[in-house]
């Protein structure tokens, strides 16, 4: 039932891949919440346009046989 050191080599890959994913957080506090309120805007004018086609296709899609 031993597996020599593939368990200590999965080990090993595992802590280098999860260390690398960690990102230090470069923006001050300011620059952090102006990119949120950025994506938030993004967010909201896609909500606006899928709103407004679904729409648009329920009024025009009753009169189509």
């Amino acid at each position: 039932m031993t597996r020599g050191n593939q368990r200590d080599k999965a080990r090993e890959k595992a802590q280098k891949e999860k260390s690398g994913e960690k990102k230090k957080n470069t923006q001050s506090g300011s620059e952090q919440q102006r990119s949120k309120e950025q994506a938030a805007a993004i967010m909201r004018e896609k909500q606006a346009k899928a709103e407004a086609k679904k729409a648009e296709g329920a009024a025009g899609g009753g009169a189509k046989k």
